[in-house]
């Protein structure tokens, strides 16, 4: 009974209502004192489905055309927000069972499958598959569908493409400094530009890994 976030939810079914029946000015009363009240601003259009849970919830935003599906849980900071000004359908639409990370930005007019997952501080602008985990700015896929990860609250420990990227590229280039070095002692001139020297060397078999870790 104390929670902002159902409080913000309570308040957003009747500014909908309101605005449902024309009554504009009152649809955005409500909408206003909402926010006063909670720290949760929700247009009074935009459509929100039944079991979503709003967790603290301070400095969430979600724009007039977003809708938010069932069984959806948000965190503080979330913002579903539009990248035009022209009218139509410019703002997020999240599906069923969507889980959004602290801090995250879901932009324009894209949809988020169900149960997708959005990890913390991620900024998506491309639609992202059902069951799909994504993060990162922009937000890159990192669990596809098929591997789905499958701890739904634990939004802000996910990995980081970025930085398993540059591991790769780092342990690649440790291994190529390596092999030029056994290649300059096995010359004994410090210079491994000979084809001949080069295909004189035993090769020990050892692929070097790709950047993309394989």
């Amino acid at each position: 009974m104390l929670y902002p976030g159902l409080h913000a939810l309570w308040m957003h079914r009747v500014a909908h209502e309101l605005w449902t029946h024309d009554r504009a000015f009152s649809a955005r009363f409500v909408s206003h004192v909402n926010r006063f009240a909670t720290g949760i601003e929700i247009h009074p259009a935009a459509t929100v489905g039944r079991r979503v849970v709003i967790d603290h919830g301070m400095g969430i935003v979600v724009g007039e055309t977003a809708t938010i599906g069932d069984g959806c849980l948000l965190y503080k900071g979330v913002v579903l927000g539009g990248t035009t000004l022209s009218h139509g359908k410019r703002h997020p639409q999240l599906g069923a069972n969507v889980v959004v990370g602290s801090n995250a930005c879901i932009l324009g007019y894209i949809s988020v499958g169900d149960g997708a997952r959005v990890g913390s501080g991620s900024v998506v602008v491309r639609p992202v598959p059902a069951q799909a985990t994504v993060v990162g700015v922009p937000a890159r896929i990192i669990v596809p569908a098929k591997a789905r990860f499958d701890a739904a609250l634990d939004h802000a420990n996910l990995p980081d493409p970025v930085t398993d990227m540059i591991r790769a590229l780092a342990t690649a280039n440790e291994k190529l400094r390596e092999r030029v070095a056994r290649l300059e002692d096995a010359t004994g001139t410090g210079d491994a530009d000979s084809s001949d020297d080069l295909h004189a060397l035993p090769f020990d078999g050892e692929d070097l890994p790709r950047a993309d870790g394989g």
